[in-house]
């Protein structure tokens, strides 16, 4: 909202001051609203978007000096302890925690559309057996919008609705076959006795020939990774979203514009990289070398510190309790590369080079951690990921196209291209 103050620009030629109003929100900083300076004919720099509020949301708040991040005003630490994946996916979307009838219909309705159309299924026949699940997931979530036609109108409330519900229902399962595809395994149909993430458990790992019978701390476990991961303000795959969602385009091509994104390494494939940290550093007996090699700069420590938060990653201490709560129910303690990581996370939190510089384990050294243990392979870390943040993706998406202000996006550039220059034929160059 516009507040009383505003920020004058004025100019050292001699050209009239533009006053920009400030806008304020209910929390955060405040923010100066630039949006009459493009009649001047000049446009603002900001590479990245480190000083740039793109859009206004009610969805989620990051205060990263404070350690803070709350869904819907609701803090992650309340949500991880005391609620589950789906009530989140509700309040995420619907802006409220659902009453007991409310809730009761959502989860039902999400639990019976988790089957996909069964020409999806031979999709996957296209792909190499060796083709990274990420690259299938783009492909099949993008084709989602020729099966189910009936809910494509983005003017139409219910059609969102609709897609919404679709989207948070079968891409566990799509996410699920682009697992069984890849190792060989016949597909796994949803059953839906089971609860969201148990029943995730189940297309993943669950084989014809036997029941299959989810851990419930294990399934506890995935759904706080899940809750954790849900949504994170307007990150790199968010912003996405909203700006190919701002074109008019699908919820289904959204989402698949969104899973492009969040496969890059520097946004969704930070737990992999973890992993893989680890693998290198090799054996307890390399980490002080390793350690040295950090402070030298020869080597990166992945899994500490956060572009956002600027102390403890407030999902950090949430996954690193679930971390130890999962080891120790797979008997798992003296596992070489998990006590090799936990050694690290000590040094780490005790050296003083890391706390000056407060390089605090980040939600994704734990949660890489704990998807091993539960026998998730490296090359799904990112698909889980996606899973987790498809509700985010697509409760912005629909904000966004509920907003009457919405426009599509189009940034400016600086132009430092070569100037005008006429056509040279080929016999004079």
């Amino acid at each position: 909202m516009e507040t009383n103050r505003k920020v004058t620009l004025s100019y050292q030629d001699g050209q009239e001051s533009i006053d920009l109003p400030i806008l304020g929100g209910n929390l955060g900083p405040d923010v100066v609203d630039i949006r009459s300076f493009s009649k001047t004919g000049m446009f603002t720099f900001d590479p990245g978007f480190l000083a740039t509020a793109s859009c206004e949301s009610k969805i989620t708040f990051i205060d990263g000096d404070a350690g803070q991040l709350y869904y819907r005003g609701y803090p992650i630490e309340q949500l991880a302890e005391k609620s589950d994946y789906l009530e989140t996916c509700y309040l995420l979307m619907y802006g409220e925690l659902p009453n007991t009838e409310q809730r009761k219909e959502f989860e039902t309705t999400i639990t019976r559309h988790t089957m996909v159309h069964d020409q999806i299924t031979r999709f996957f026949n296209g792909f190499r057996r060796d083709a990274h699940p990420m690259a299938m997931m783009v492909g099949v979530v993008g084709a989602l919008s020729a099966f189910y036609q009936d809910s494509l109108d983005i003017a139409n409330p219910e059609h969102r609705k609709v897609a919404m519900y679709r989207l948070i229902s079968k891409i566990p399962t799509i996410a699920a076959m682009c697992f069984r595809y890849s190792i060989g395994a016949p597909f796994m149909y949803p059953k839906n006795n089971l609860s969201y993430s148990a029943n995730f458990m189940h297309m993943m790992f669950a084989t014809p020939c036997e029941d299959y019978e989810p851990n419930p701390i294990l399934v506890r476990a995935l759904d706080r990774i899940l809750i954790l991961h849900a949504d994170h303000e307007q990150n790199a795959s968010t912003s996405t979203v909203r700006l190919a969602g701002s074109s008019g385009a699908n919820p289904f091509a959204c989402i698949a514009a969104g899973i492009a994104c969040l496969w890059g390494p520097a946004h969704g494939g930070a737990n992999e990289a973890v992993l893989k940290m680890l693998d290198e550093i090799g054996d307890e007996s390399n980490i002080e070398e390793f350690i040295q090699g950090v402070k030298d700069k020869r080597y990166r420590l992945m899994g500490f510190g956060h572009r956002v938060y600027k102390n403890l990653d407030p999902r950090a201490s949430i996954m690193r309790e679930t971390c130890y709560e999962v080891l120790k129910e797979l008997g798992l303690e003296n596992d070489p590369k998990l006590k090799l990581a936990m050694r690290l996370e000590k040094i780490a939190l005790e050296d003083q080079y890391f706390v000056e510089r407060k390089l605090y384990p980040n939600v994704d050294f734990y949660s890489g951690i704990v998807l091993k243990a539960l026998g998730i392979p490296v090359s799904m870390f990112t698909v889980i990921f996606a899973l987790a943040r498809t509700v985010g993706w697509i409760s912005h998406w629909n904000e966004m196209i509920s907003d009457p202000q919405q426009k599509i996006g189009r940034p400016r550039q600086l132009y430092t291209g070569e100037q005008r220059r006429d056509y040279v034929g080929m016999d004079q160059r």
